[in-house]
């Protein structure tokens, strides 16, 4: 099932937006805000030490873990298709 989701939709969103697309992205929105500290990290440290808890903390994680996942993902597309 997960790759009939990966080759139906996620594939072709993939392969239809530049790389810099996802860099921005994960660079801006992946991690905003910038101070005190990024929350992405933040929410990682609070996964790490298991204080993620509550679904605000855990929504805010994937929110903005999100953006370096398709980042992630193009990467390996892009080194998996032959040139």
């Amino acid at each position: 099932m997960s790759s009939r989701l990966l080759n139906r939709f996620l594939n072709p969103l993939l392969d239809r937006f530049p790389l810099a697309i996802f860099a921005v992205l994960a660079l801006t929105l992946g991690l905003a805000p910038f101070l005190p500290e990024p929350h992405v990290w933040e929410k990682l440290k609070m996964l790490a030490s298991g204080t993620l808890v509550r679904p605000i903390d855990i929504a805010d994680l994937l929110w903005h873990a999100f953006p370096w996942v398709l980042l992630a993902l193009k990467l390996v597309r892009m080194r998996r298709q032959p040139h």
